[in-house]
This record gives structure tokens, sequence and C-alpha cells, in this order.
């Protein structure tokens, strides 16, 4: 008999146009980085992500997300935990080469949790 596997929860903040890529490849997986991205930044909690979503992505990408999913546990091992800030900012750094390894270890679907969009006029 198999034991299931042991899963983290990670938060991923996106645009628009990266959440168009993740659901093109079925929201299995995420897209290759481009060439001044080189690493792969998914966050440990939701509040982090929210922040950055509703913060900067709105502000930059014209709206903000926040997408939720699973990865194996015993896969992330290989990424220490980055404190990107205070306490709570904590980050897993994924180089971009070895994003396609890291997309396998992706158990179900990754799913948006939070949109955001800018304030109507005179809010």
């Amino acid at each position: 008999m198999t034991r299931p596997r042991s899963t983290t929860t990670l938060w991923r903040p996106t645009g628009p146009k990266e959440l168009e890529l993740v659901r093109d490849l079925g929201w299995r997986a995420w897209p290759p980085r481009l060439p001044e991205q080189p690493i792969f930044y998914p966050v440990l909690n939701e509040d982090y992500a929210i922040r950055i979503a509703r913060d900067w992505n709105v502000r930059h990408d014209g709206a903000g997300f926040v997408t939720r999913f699973e990865v194996d546990t015993e896969f992330l091992a290989r990424y220490p935990v980055q404190q990107a800030g205070g306490r709570t900012i904590l980050e897993l750094w994924v180089p971009a080469e070895e994003l396609p390894e890291f997309n396998t270890h992706i158990v179900g679907r990754i799913e948006v949790v939070h949109e955001f969009r800018p304030a109507p006029e005179g809010a």
C-alpha cells in the first residue's frame, strides 16, 4: 500500500499575462521565465501574495491574481525558504532552468483564489 504524497501549499501573485499562460498550460504548470526573470518566486503565505497582487500587479499590469497550488513537500526541500523582508515575507527561489522539473512536482491544479482590479474612478 502506498502512502499519499505530502504536499505543501504555495501561493503565486500574478498578472493577467502570466495567468493566461497558466490557463494555456491546463492549470498544471508555470510558463518558462523570460530572459530578465532568472528566478521563479512562489510565496509561502496567502497574505503576502495578496499584498503583491493587489499593490503591485494591479498598478503595473492592470489586474492582480493570487493563485494557490500544491507541490510535493519532499521535492521542495531542495529550495531553502528565503526571508525577503519581514518575518512573514517568505519565498522560495526556484532557478528558471529548474522550473520544468518544479512543474512536474505540482500536485493537482493551479487555482485562482483572489482577483484584484483598479478601484473605480471616484471611489
